[in-house]
């Protein structure tokens, strides 16, 4: 398989550690701290640690075959967006009320802001995801929700391999399992040959009961939109639906691979501002990067990693939760992979904008930042089903203090939050819907 021409990007490492402050540069009190940092950095750098601006193309991790251009991204944003695409749900009655963006969204980090995130079949929204709940007209075969909790789309394009279980992407870690990619499922997009990002996309189209709507994309500016981003391919109307959906998935693909929180106080940090983190934010990211030992998982500019690991997350269950509890998915890559030794492991998350999310962990268990750090502090796991001789060996006591806890808390949430990223929304829907939800409810709260 062909692999990335951008991967953790040599490029991006040396035009990155250009834009930096020298190290010299830095207060003599954040000396030591920059060597630690270098020291943890996978190139030995600062740089090695940075996000690119999201307009800066050529410095974004992307797919060889999906080259990220300003008019696919243009396209992409109203197409994940578009609430009018949403034409083939289970019950008329949510036709064009749901997009990618109702469980993926500006205002919670692109996360849902719920436990469960709700496509089809949810209504409301909220200040940020937290008022949409399940539609009661709906029976609950009819709403769309996941067995675990939605994954952030912030940051994905350090990603080779999408989702808890990696199941989507036909390279990196998948290479060697093309035996599960099974016909007739969500997995057989990885045939197409795409990086996770861009199958995850095209399979969530249909997945998600989202369809093509000639009628709206061969009208203008998607008409035009069209040629501009695929100037290859003409008139969408001379295409085969597949192609449509397939070429619909890529312009999603290369909007969501700038969704970067370059503006986060730790970059700005890195990149030179003094003043961007407290002191009490630059002690909790010196636990991060040392006693806490988090780099050892979250690395790099994304602060994630394609690792999986065994943590005793508690798994996606309860009275509200909708949907029939999927003891496969609970299994997580060893779901995808059938081997007995991946059951039980998930994909390492980036860590950016966690505030806005609320809910945290495979099953969205834990509901607060300081959960989640007191959770690996105790290294106990909450997980009944997962034998304590399969969790990890990072898992262990870190015996971080009350005051240690709350400078690394303080970090996470504030020192990794971009508080701008509502900039990546589109400014207005060709169909003229509300976004990211277009219910009567959400219309209220978003459109009036």
């Amino acid at each position: 398989m062909k692999q990335s021409i951008f991967p953790y990007s040599f490029i991006l490492v040396l035009f990155l550690a250009a834009c930096g402050k020298n190290e010299s540069s830095f207060k003599p009190s954040e000396q030591d701290l920059v060597s630690l940092l270098e020291s943890r950095s996978p190139n030995g750098s600062l740089g090695g640690l940075m996000l690119p601006a999201s307009y800066n193309y050529s410095l974004i991790p992307q797919d060889n075959r999906n080259e990220i251009t300003k008019h696919k991204v243009e396209l992409g944003r109203l197409l994940y967006n578009e609430t009018a695409l949403s034409i083939n749900p289970k019950n008329v009655i949510n036709y064009g009320t749901y997009s990618c963006a109702s469980c993926h969204h500006s205002a919670a980090g692109f996360q849902s802001g719920l436990r469960q995130g709700i496509g089809e079949g949810g209504e409301g929204f909220g200040m940020k995801g937290e008022g949409r709940a399940r539609n009661k007209q709906c029976a609950d075969k009819e709403v769309d929700v996941q067995p675990l909790k939605s994954p952030s789309t912030l940051n994905i394009a350090y990603q080779t391999n999408v989702l808890w279980n990696g199941q989507f992407g036909a390279n990196g870690l998948n290479i060697g399992t093309e035996s599960q990619w099974t016909i007739g499922t969500p997995k057989a997009v990885n045939h197409l040959g795409y990086e996770g990002v861009e199958t995850q996309a095209i399979a969530g189209f249909e997945v998600h009961r989202m369809g093509t709507n000639v009628d709206l994309l061969k009208t203008e500016p998607y008409k035009s939109y069209f040629k501009k981003a695929f100037p290859e391919y003409g008139s969408i109307e001379t295409l085969a639906n597949k192609k449509v959906i397939e070429l619909i998935g890529l312009a999603i693909a290369a909007y969501e691979r700038t969704l970067i929180s370059d503006l986060a106080p730790y970059q700005q940090w890195l990149k030179g501002s003094d003043n961007a983190l407290t002191e009490n934010q630059k002690e909790g990211m010196r636990l991060f990067f040392d006693k806490a030992q988090c780099f050892t998982c979250h690395n790099g500019p994304a602060l994630s990693s394609m690792e999986f690991y065994v943590l005793g997350f508690g798994d996606l269950r309860g009275p509200e939760i909708l949907g029939e509890n999927n003891l496969a998915a609970n299994l997580g890559r060893g779901d995808f992979t059938k081997k007995e030794q991946d059951n039980y492991k998930f994909k390492v998350p980036q860590l950016y904008n966690l505030q806005d999310a609320k809910f945290y962990g495979h099953g969205a268990t834990l509901t607060s930042i300081e959960q989640v750090v007191q959770y690996f502090n105790k290294a106990e796991s909450e997980n009944d089903n997962v034998p304590n001789d399969k969790l990890a060996k990072e898992f262990k006591p870190l015996n971080l203090s009350d005051v240690e806890v709350e400078q690394l808390v303080d970090f996470l949430t504030n020192g990794l939050y971009d508080s701008e990223l509502q900039r990546y929304d589109p400014t207005f829907l060709p169909s003229g819907n509300c976004f990211p939800d277009n219910d009567p409810i959400s219309k209220k709260q978003l459109c009036e």
